[in-house]
């Protein structure tokens, strides 16, 4: 018989945590509404470019954590390492590095290709073809096909 045994964290301390490790709804609210005004404060010091490339995350062991969209802005945000902690230090977070990691924007969603409609053409050859059909149920899929091509303030061909 073999024993499975739980894998450990690779760090411990870090991963999910159980709802009541969490504390209120109302303390984890002031904290992200601390870390939003850190946020601002800290960024406003940024260049624009790298304010917009750039958002802080988290204080962590006496670590400012940000995201940067890319190496090229992370190395960038790295340079102005000394000006970000003094703007920390003089605003009370007591932080003495900072951490930088890329998380690239996730792509653009795909927009589907549009249909193009059929040409007024191409209707009419629709509903030549429904014409000479036996089959009423293929006959009328055929004639609505060809009425969906149409543009809604053409007038239809009167049968003759």
């Amino acid at each position: 018989m073999t024993q499975h045994a739980e894998p450990a964290s690779r760090r411990p301390g870090h991963g999910p945590k159980a709802l009541v490790d969490c504390g209120s709804f109302a303390a984890l609210a002031r904290k992200a509404g601390a870390l939003e005004a850190l946020d601002r404060a800290l960024r406003q010091t940024l260049p624009l470019p790298l304010r917009d490339e750039t958002r802080f995350a988290n204080v962590r062991n006496g670590r400012l954590v940000f995201l940067a969209t890319s190496p090229a802005w992370a190395a960038r945000l790295r340079l102005m390492q000394t000006q970000i902690l003094a703007t920390a230090n003089a605003i009370g977070t007591d932080a003495s590095a900072i951490a930088v990691k890329v998380v690239p924007q996730p792509p653009a969603p795909a927009q589907p290709p549009r249909s193009k409609p059929l040409s007024p053409a191409a209707a009419a050859h629709l509903r030549a073809a429904a014409a000479s059909m036996t089959d009423p149920e293929l006959q009328g899929l055929f004639l609505e096909l060809a009425s969906i091509a149409e543009p809604a303030d053409s007038p239809r061909p009167q049968a003759g």
